[in-house]
């Protein structure tokens, strides 16, 4: 079972600890944090935190969705943020679960957060001295992280349109393509993070003071800003998918009818090439030594007619 613990003094400071001695502390800030889905942890999190089941399965559960529901003084948080660990296209965020009550900690990642380490150091810096300034530090952490993520996929979709034309369809297709479907999986999350967020913002707890809840709230609006910028970049990347299949649908009218003019050019020409190539008598000039030059005269004469007829119908230019 990985993970560490930290017990945090009145004053701030920080010292690590033992996971399987970090809950005897008796005073100040406990944090034990676990990067594990196996049966050890549920095994700890029910014989040595001494949680009620229905929190051992909340805290372990394989599918996760951004929620916050208090029991007793205690409350549950599951929270979704960017891992640099390999994600599926479905579920491109990592979720860390969270346990707090006064003067305890427990959080449990099956994916390693990139927020992490932000709020392990805001821990070893002093900044946290209770559960309501550790929750803070996560909310804002995992809210940062996204920002400029989010940003980009509206950069890449922006780039995309100044970028828009007939020789680029499959290259912008596949960006666009992306640039929507990490956005869904995106917004699938944020949404509802943001409740959870103002939802633990105004839980009726002693451990969160009037500054955690301003920060939380701030974290909420944020998500709740990250959310309508992702559902813009969905619509803008349906529009441009649409603009797309577009175009190529209009490449593709323009080479068929290119392949239908030649054709069209070939079609007499052929018929005539082919009667000329039947082996009979009473052919027209068959007989004369001068044949050969009439019929590739009136083939060309033709092609010129046929060819001229399509300029002056403007058919052409497509």
């Amino acid at each position: 079972m990985s993970g560490f613990a930290y017990q945090v003094t009145a004053a701030g400071k920080a010292i690590k600890a033992e996971i399987k001695d970090a809950l005897k502390a008796r005073s100040g800030l406990v944090w034990v944090h676990l990067n594990t889905n196996n049966e050890h942890a549920q095994d700890w999190l029910a014989n040595t935190a001494k949680l009620d089941d229905y929190l051992v399965e909340a805290l372990t559960a394989t599918e996760t969705r951004p929620r916050c529901e208090q029991f007793g003084d205690g409350a549950l948080i599951n929270l979704r943020g960017r891992s640099d660990d390999e994600l599926s296209s479905s579920d491109p965020l990592a979720s860390v679960r969270i346990w707090a009550v006064k003067g305890r900690v427990i959080s449990i990642t099956r994916k390693k957060l990139t927020a992490i380490d932000h709020v392990e150091d805001c821990v070893k810096e002093g900044r946290v001295r209770d559960p309501g300034d550790l929750i803070t530090e996560f909310a804002t952490a995992i809210t940062a992280d996204l920002d400029p993520d989010v940003a980009d996929l509206g950069d890449d979709l922006d780039e995309c349109e100044t970028q828009l034309s007939p020789d680029k369809v499959f290259e912008l297709r596949h960006t666009v393509t992306r640039v929507r479907a990490q956005s869904i999986g995106y917004r699938r999350f944020l949404a509802p993070q943001r409740t959870a967020l103002e939802k633990l913002a105004t839980l009726p707890v002693e451990w969160l003071g009037d500054d955690d809840r301003t920060h939380l709230s701030a974290a909420a609006d944020r998500a709740a800003r990250m959310a309508e910028e992702l559902e813009s970049i969905r619509e803008r990347s349906a529009l441009m998918h649409e603009a797309l299949t577009d175009l190529r649908a209009e490449q593709i009218d323009q080479r068929g009818l290119i392949i239908s003019i030649v054709a069209m050019i070939f079609l007499p020409l052929t018929f005539l090439t082919g009667l000329y190539g039947m082996n009979v008598r009473g052919l027209w000039l068959a007989d004369q030594p001068w044949a050969f030059d009439a019929i590739i005269g009136i083939c060309v004469l033709t092609a010129v007619s046929v060819t001229t007829y399509f300029v002056r119908q403007h058919w052409l230019r497509g």
